[in-house]
């Protein structure tokens, strides 16, 4: 082997380990930064009744929620499209953000309970019987294999 080979083989390598070093140090930061938002949510979540008028995917800037909340978020999470809700809570139409797993139970023109946390819907249970579970999509693989 000649030395330029093993010399450019051991700078991929010392690349990759520093790669996998930052990684590990920004993994770290943001399970933290999740942990306090957590707490966060936990201390200000309160329960109401909620008339679902509309549910869509839209951008940030769309969504009709307040100039203070847009602002707020980061610029690189305004090119995304959020889980955004229309419900009547009480006697006035508020635009509210769900959390991704919720926004999928969440039934349109009909009443539930609601846990939020400010315009930040974390849990939804129905006040008249259960919620209908969404059907689970069949990936490839399985629609492949004729599976159930």
């Amino acid at each position: 082997m000649s030395v330029s080979l093993l010399v450019s083989i051991i700078v991929t390598a010392a690349i990759v380990a520093a790669f996998a070093i930052i990684l590990y140090f920004l993994n770290k930061r943001a399970s933290k930064r999740q942990e306090e938002q957590q707490s966060q949510i936990e201390q200000y979540k309160q329960q109401v009744n909620m008339l679902v008028i509309d549910k869509k995917k839209m951008k940030l800037k769309e969504s009709g929620l307040p100039q203070e909340a847009i602002d707020g978020v980061p610029w690189y999470s305004k090119l995304f499209k959020v889980p955004i809700v229309k419900a009547k809570v009480g006697p006035r139409i508020m635009t509210f953000v769900a959390d991704a797993q919720v926004f999928q139970i969440i039934p349109v023109k009909k009443e539930v309970k609601a846990t939020i946390s400010g315009l930040y819907i974390t849990d939804v249970r129905g006040i008249r019987g259960q919620l209908e579970k969404p059907v689970k999509k069949k990936n490839f693989f399985r629609r492949l294999m004729g599976e159930k």
